[in-house]
């Protein structure tokens, strides 16, 4: 029998990272992520899962942002019953970051409920519910970077560091077939080579089949030193105003830790003082006590900004909002605060209502600091719409719009092309995945020109045999 893989998502798009493999002896998923960004994302996660749950036998997660895990509650609750095998940080993050996802998706079914039935139509349903994320913990199974399993007979996996965000692996998987074996890398995420807290991505250096994120395949970021002074400017440019606030939307894991290892080591070298910190997100607050709990994941200098942290709590405020009446109160702060929450493409969450109360006002500030994907708020803000809509509400735009690249917890181009640049020799197979069309597709054509690799561009739902 031949190895099968067919991607369910995260092809010729960035969101929704699914992989079906068909191997000898097992079914499994790599990654099982939501789609984001408009009406055809919400119709793709409410769409019956392609294949039958209950005949697959595990799932391995590469890391715990929601585009490549938020649908584990949806396939739980409509059958699958196998283990998730992901490194112990990823495991961690997964208790916090579903439910919370099961939390917004009854709030906005909620909404969309009421809306439906001013309007005489049919009552809204979430996609699954925190009950259904919470069903999610007994199939969690954390396994150390490094370390070798066996899921199935004939199979060997491996998580290596991917150095996306905290716990992102890299996956290797060793499946034997017709008397040989296989070797299949699936990348994940890649880091930014000198992001903060995180270490470098591992290197890889051999592959029978490869399959490899093409998120920012097309630009380059700027150094972190150039990066650092961007974001430096767009505080203290803002703060000074009278009447400034500053506005950040944040994946909860990972860029919120960022932000705050960055602002404290700002403030260590004496760069900036007396700031004031507001994380208005629950979820980013407990990803960054889970955070210190995993040191084993942390580089050198975030060691060192911790320990400085610990003996100078007091110069550098950070208040994380405890409710929703302390989240509301921040509307009414006109000037000094810098406020960090969710959604990070400003799609869902508490975000929305400060982008509602600030974006207007042009005294403030929205700093971006990750990717924002086509059909997403933020990504029509990025691109410069002089209005958006939020909450069925027209907004202008005309706060200052900071695009700080740089601090994306993704390779850029030369970054991925180095990381590719370990393997030995070439895999015999090279899937470009997990981004943007015509980002996938020059990608692709950079890896055959440079490397001269066998790389391809894989449409959904097709199996493709390895």
């Amino acid at each position: 029998m031949s190895v099968l893989v067919t991607f369910l998502g995260g092809a010729r798009e960035v969101t929704g990272s699914c992989m079906l493999v068909q191997a000898p002896g097992a079914r499994f998923l790599v990654d099982c992520g939501m789609f984001q960004g408009g009406e055809e994302a919400d119709r793709k996660n409410s769409r019956p899962f392609p294949a039958a749950l209950s005949s697959i036998d595990f799932v391995l997660s590469t890391h715990a942002h929601l585009d490549h895990s938020g649908l584990l509650p949806k396939i739980a609750r409509d059958g699958f019953r196998g283990p998730i095998y992901s490194t112990s940080a990823t495991a961690d993050l997964l208790k916090v970051m579903l439910p919370d996802s099961g939390h917004i998706q009854e709030r906005e079914a909620e909404w969309q409920t009421r809306r439906a039935l001013r309007a005489g139509r049919r009552d809204g349903r979430p996609l699954y519910t925190e009950a259904d994320a919470l069903a999610v913990f007994p199939l969690l199974k954390p396994v150390p970077y490094g370390e070798e399993i066996s899921p199935a007979p004939g199979i060997r996996v491996r998580f290596l560091d991917a150095g996306h965000i905290l716990g992102s692996a890299i996956v290797s998987v060793a499946v034997r077939d017709d008397g040989r074996e296989k070797t299949l890398v699936f990348s994940g995420d890649l880091g930014h080579r000198g992001l903060p807290i995180v270490r470098d991505p591992a290197t890889v250096e051999r592959a029978d089949v490869l399959v490899m994120e093409s998120t920012y395949g097309n630009r380059l970021h700027k150094g972190m030193g150039e990066t650092i002074e961007e974001f430096l400017h767009a505080l203290t440019d803002t703060l000074q105003r009278k009447g400034g606030n500053v506005i950040i939307p944040s994946f909860a894991v990972g860029r919120a830790q960022d932000i705050l290892y960055l602002l404290a080591d700002l403030t260590r070298k004496g760069r900036i003082s007396g700031l004031t910190l507001y994380i208005d997100s629950p979820l980013a607050a407990e990803a960054t006590r889970i955070t210190l709990r995993h040191p084993e994941c942390f580089d050198e200098e975030t060691r060192k900004v911790l320990e400085w942290r610990e003996e100078n709590p007091e110069a550098l405020r950070v208040v994380a909002t405890a409710n929703s009446q302390e989240s509301m109160a921040l509307n009414s702060i006109r000037g000094g605060a810098i406020i960090l929450a969710g959604s990070g493409m400003c799609t869902a969450g508490r975000i929305k209502h400060h982008l509602k109360h600030n974006l207007w006002r042009k005294e403030c500030s929205v700093v971006i600091v990750g990717f924002q994907a086509e059909g997403t708020l933020g990504r029509r803000i990025v691109d410069g719409a002089r209005w958006v809509r939020i909450f069925g509400d027209d907004i202008a735009v005309a706060a200052d719009i900071y695009t700080i690249g740089g601090l994306s917890a993704h390779a850029d181009r030369d970054g991925l092309l180095a990381w590719a640049g370990n393997f030995r020799d070439p895999p015999a197979r090279v899937f470009v995945a997990h981004g943007e069309e015509s980002v996938s597709i020059g990608f692709a054509q950079t890896l055959r020109d440079r490397l001269r690799w066998n790389a391809e561009v894989p449409d959904p739902g097709q199996p493709f045999e390895v």
